[in-house]
């Protein structure tokens, strides 16, 4: 559906680069549902004209969106063509959260407190969906961290990766990617803390303990003992790599 002309469109001012009013506009609207996936935003003139901004700066928030995943513009034969919404990727989606986590420099304590809300409920719902493909790639990550001689940032790749899959075993979409894009945004402080962390090799035996009990917990199906395990392994964890 091409969405028409609005009586009250978004107008400059408020603060607002000229590009922003035409993302304003483009925001409420897929808020309000007047806008949904597989509608096509009006051409480039007719919006610039509606907001009374630049061609330029509708280009500009057409580039925008379609680096967040929003939208995809083609060009076609006979009028085919345009700028359409789209679904958003959930990689998109994750790769947008990591980013403004990772910027945001919250205090650990507070992403700490979220990381175990989220990853208990993921682990929660993974013992109720998980498949044995799902298990397999868990026990494959375990087995990685296992390896002897390995080293501080590969063990931290595959601790990563094994909360990360996790989370794709929730079979819930949104608690998998937001739950995926903070443990991935704090992949970097948590090898720094590695790095300095004493007693390396008793510090990587309790986390390869702490990681088998939740996947035995996941495996049994024990939503309640693996989110028991995954709250106490990210505060013992947290203990572990603050205390030198």
């Amino acid at each position: 559906m091409l969405v028409s002309e609005d009586p009250s469109p978004a107008r400059p001012g408020a603060g607002l680069k000229a590009y922003e009013v035409v993302l304003a506009w483009v925001d409420e609207r897929i808020l309000d549902g007047r806008l949904r996936v597989g509608d096509t935003l009006p051409a480039e003139r007719e919006l610039a004209r509606m907001l009374e901004v630049g061609r330029a700066a509708v280009r500009e928030a057409v580039r925008t969106l379609e680096a967040q995943g929003v939208v995809r513009s083609s060009v076609g034969a006979g009028g085919a063509g345009g700028t359409m919404i789209t679904a958003v990727p959930s990689g998109a989606l994750a790769r947008l959260l990591r980013l403004h986590v990772a910027l945001a420099n919250f205090p650990l304590p507070d992403v700490l407190e979220v990381r175990v809300a989220l990853e208990t409920v993921s682990v929660r719902l993974a013992a109720a969906h998980a498949t044995p493909e799902q298990l397999s790639e868990m026990t494959r990550l375990l087995d990685l961290m296992e390896t002897p001689g390995i080293d501080r940032e590969r063990f931290n790749d595959h601790d990563t990766a094994f909360h990360v899959a996790l989370a794709e075993a929730a079979g819930n979409q949104l608690a998998r990617d937001v739950t995926a894009a903070i443990r991935e945004s704090m992949r970097l402080p948590i090898l720094d803390a590695f790095r300095t962390v004493g007693a390396w090799g008793e510090v990587a035996d309790k986390l390869r303990a702490d990681h088998r009990r939740i996947h035995a917990a996941i495996a049994a199906g024990d939503g309640d003992l693996a989110a028991a395990a995954t709250e106490e392994h990210i505060r013992s964890a947290w203990r572990l790599i603050t205390t030198d």
